[in-house]
């Protein structure tokens, strides 16, 4: 049996209740959801069901209610990562539970670190049992719990805790360093200004994250005996990554580092694991000698020190480390940093010059920018060398290697930055550039809608002559791929229609034939195939005025001229009003055979469709039109003009001559037509339709003249 098989379908089944969600619960009185199946939903699957309603920001108040039956949802691991809840919410909801591990980093409303450890520490389950708790990013607000018997020591069995980016102080971490089975800590980037309450837990801690400690107030002696103690620590991350301008000089952080390098190996003698990273002044002599007293060395974090291309690593096969001295190197950066925006930065950038030239598909380097992009959704430096990286990694056939699923997220990734970031020219080309695939654009699930109308608006704001023609482009083939219901709510967009009816008209002005204008007028073509709304658009755009100075401007240019006619036979295929003008600029086109410079076939094709559309038009009884001469009609009516064109002018003036009999028969005698409306009738291959109407006209023009 395929292992993943089963793994699949459970997959399947947690995305479509996620889908169903409110079909499936009932209200409570309090507005929270409770899961009516519950009975039939298995308990090992309410961590999986809660991660991925977490995943899809589907999480809150009301849908977290479902898991406050505790018996039939049984969470033991639960994500509730970046989501929005309240203090009461959570207690309510996820407190009854038996949990072994809470993940609650950068959780938004009003959940704060007292509020989590508060109720928590109410439920003698979790007191005993959570051995796994992340406040990540989180305000801890430690001066609001009521009762000061509270804090981290009352979770007894804590092993792990992340308070990484918290506003954690030392008498905090003083009652952290209590727990007894403490083994992982991260403290990284907190106001913290002493490590010395880690003496506490120096023989139970394995593992400590001190990634940029700014506001210690520690000698390097000091710190660096505090660290020396720790003796059954076997990771260790002091790195600093220099993030903001007014960033100290760091010569203490830098002493520490080389002391670390430079001390025996009696020093921290289980440790298997040190992060350097961003201390720029260590040598390589010292890494060298730290290197080669530690056999059973795993790891070494190394980025943006200008040591990870020493000699000294070449040999170790099993070291793994970060750096930018090649594409592994890059890769185990951002797998570890992911949360650290600087570090992902400078990662992405080197990954950007490796992968310049890639020559083959790598989907798992993909998943890490992606990841990149996700954990850090608003910044604009990250984003502007992950969309880069996208275009890399996704271009040529390199895509077409990968699984369409990963190929999706990575589009959806490169809409979000799209939207992020308007008006950034570099992001907007990056995502264009990587949009701009037969591939991806014809293949490739994703929001197509969205995707039109991002590169639309970036288009109405920006006039870069490159960035236009990929624009274009994308968008003819987006049109083209839309569903019936996307394609009316784009038409109904007066921004987009204009858009693209600028691009023709920019391009028509200077007579220029290119990419961007076929493209443009492809979209057009796309956009009012078989759509009134759109038709209706394009003509209130003054789309038809604008199409006729084309066909004069690109007399001589067919494929532009079959663009054009394209269109005007699809707007000559909706609503009277707007069949009416496009069938009156087919009708003069086609009437004059001699300058005809396309494929005949299509003539025929176009007169038939004329023809057999205007027989369909009902009488109106409002005004649509009015007309100072019927001077320009007279060409159509002449006898051996194809019966298409003859109708459209024969339906045109039989429409006018019966709204207002008195004013146009005085000018169809005027302007010679009356004898040319004869003409027609008397003619032995005048078709019975046009005969039927101008009969019809010639005996309004005589019942007026008799009437006056």
């Amino acid at each position: 049996m395929d292992p993943e098989g089963p793994q699949a379908l459970c997959d399947l089944c947690l995305a479509q209740v996620c889908c169903s969600l409110e079909a499936l619960c009932s209200k409570r009185a309090d507005g929270s959801m409770s899961l009516i199946w519950a009975p039939l939903f298995p308990p090992e699957l309410a961590d999986r069901l809660l991660q991925a309603m977490a995943s899809k920001a589907m999480l809150n108040d009301a849908t977290v209610g479902i898991f406050r039956d505790s018996k039939e949802l049984r969470l033991r691991r639960a994500s509730i990562r970046r989501c929005v809840m309240s203090a009461e919410a959570f207690r309510l909801a996820l407190c009854p539970h038996r949990l072994l591990e809470l993940d609650a980093s950068w959780a938004s409303e009003g959940l704060t670190g007292a509020s989590v450890v508060s109720g928590l520490v109410s439920s003698p389950a979790c007191r005993l049992n959570l051995q796994k708790l992340s406040l990540s990013g989180l305000h801890l607000d430690w001066g609001s719990l009521e009762d000061g018997c509270v804090g981290f020591s009352s979770l007894r069995g804590l092993k792990t805790l992340h308070l990484a980016s918290t506003d954690l102080t030392d008498d905090i971490l003083e009652d952290v360093c209590s727990l007894p089975h403490l083994e992982s800590l991260d403290i990284s980037c907190t106001p913290i200004s002493k490590l010395s309450a880690l003496l506490q837990c120096k023989n139970s801690l394995r593992s400590l994250i001190a990634h940029r400690l700014r506001q210690l107030n520690m000698s390097p002696s000091r710190l660096f005996f505090v660290l020396s103690q720790l003796d059954a620590l076997r990771h260790l991350d002091f790195s600093d990554d220099h993030f903001g301008a007014d960033d100290l000089d760091g010569r203490d952080g830098d002493e520490v580092a080389r002391q670390l390098l430079e001390g025996s190996s009696q020093i921290l003698p289980s440790l298997v694991s040190l992060d350097l990273s961003g201390w720029k002044t260590i040598s390589e002599a010292a890494l060298a000698a730290f290197v080669e007293s530690r056999r059973g060395l795993l790891f070494l974090g190394l980025l943006d020190t200008g040591l990870s291309s020493s000699h000294v690593l070449t040999a170790q096969r099993n070291l793994k480390v970060t750096g930018e001295a090649n594409e592994n190197q890059v890769c185990e950066a951002l797998g570890r940093y992911t949360e650290r925006e600087c570090f992902v930065q400078k990662a992405l950038l080197h990954l950007y010059r490796l992968t310049t030239d890639a020559d083959r598909a790598q989907p798992d380097t993909l998943k890490l920018v992606l990841g990149a992009m996700k954990s850090h959704p608003s910044s604009l430096q990250v984003h502007l060398v992950a969309t880069a990286c996208v275009f890399n990694l996704t271009t040529q056939d390199l895509a077409e290697a990968m699984p369409v699923t990963l190929i999706s997220s990575a589009i959806a990734q490169l809409l979000h930055a799209m939207k992020t970031f308007p008006n950034h020219q570099q992001v907007q080309k990056n995502c264009l550039l990587a949009l701009c695939s037969d591939y991806i654009l014809q293949d490739i699930p994703f929001d197509r809608y969205l995707a039109a109308m991002l590169v639309i608006n970036w288009l109405s704001n920006h006039e870069d002559a490159t960035l236009q023609r990929m624009a274009v482009a994308v968008i003819s083939i987006l049109v083209a791929k839309l569903s019936k219901e996307e394609t009316g709510k784009l038409s109904q967009d007066v921004v987009f229609m204009k858009q693209l009816l600028a691009i023709v008209q920019q391009k028509a002005m200077v007579g220029v034939v290119d990419s961007t204008l076929k493209f443009a007028l492809s979209a057009l073509w796309n956009l009012t195939d078989e759509m009134p709304s759109a038709a209706r658009s394009f003509i209130q755009c003054q789309g038809l005025e604008l199409y006729e100075e084309v066909l004069e401007s690109y007399y001589n240019e067919p494929t532009i001229q079959q663009k054009i006619l394209g269109l005007l036979n699809n707007i000559a295929e909706v609503e009277v009003g707007v069949r009416y003008f496009a069938g009156g600029i087919l009708a003069h086109l086609t009437s004059r055979a001699e300058a005809w410079t396309l494929d005949q076939e299509l003539r025929e094709a176009i007169l038939k469709q004329l023809h057999e559309s205007i027989i369909t038009w009902p009488h109106l009884e409002r005004e649509m039109v009015s007309y100072r001469s019927f001077c320009p009609f007279s060409p159509l009516l002449l006898t051996h003009q194809p019966s298409g064109v003859q109708l459209w002018a024969v339906w045109a003036i039989h429409l006018v001559c019966s709204q207002n009999t008195s004013h146009y028969s005085s000018m169809l005698e005027k302007d010679g037509v009356t004898e040319l409306l004869k003409a027609l009738a008397a003619h032995p291959d005048t078709h019975d339709d046009i005969k039927r109407l101008v009969g019809s006209i010639l005996c309004m023009v005589e019942g007026g003249a008799q009437r006056s």
